[in-house]
């Protein structure tokens, strides 16, 4: 299973990505966990909350709608159901 979710930072930030594994991913960019070989650059915007999420059964389904939601008519979108 594949989750595609929306983060909210305090500072009112945004991170919208995909992940087989919801928990692991926040505690990564909560800084708890470490990232692989690479900064993390959302972990000095945090603390980050799951405020949205969806579930597919493949990472191209997952990969397919993340895509979408970055895009600005996904955006909008998330605006709207988020009544912002």
């Amino acid at each position: 299973m594949f989750v595609v979710y929306v983060l909210r930072s305090n500072l009112g930030k945004i991170c919208i990505g995909q992940t087989a594994d919801l928990d692991k991913r926040l505690l990564k960019h909560n800084g708890v966990l470490k990232a692989k070989a690479r900064s993390y650059s959302k972990i000095n915007k945090g603390p980050w909350r799951v405020i949205y999420k969806e579930e597919y059964n493949t990472k191209q389904e997952a990969l397919k709608r993340e895509k979408y939601l970055k895009s600005h008519h996904g955006r909008d979108w998330l605006r709207k159901i988020m009544g912002r």
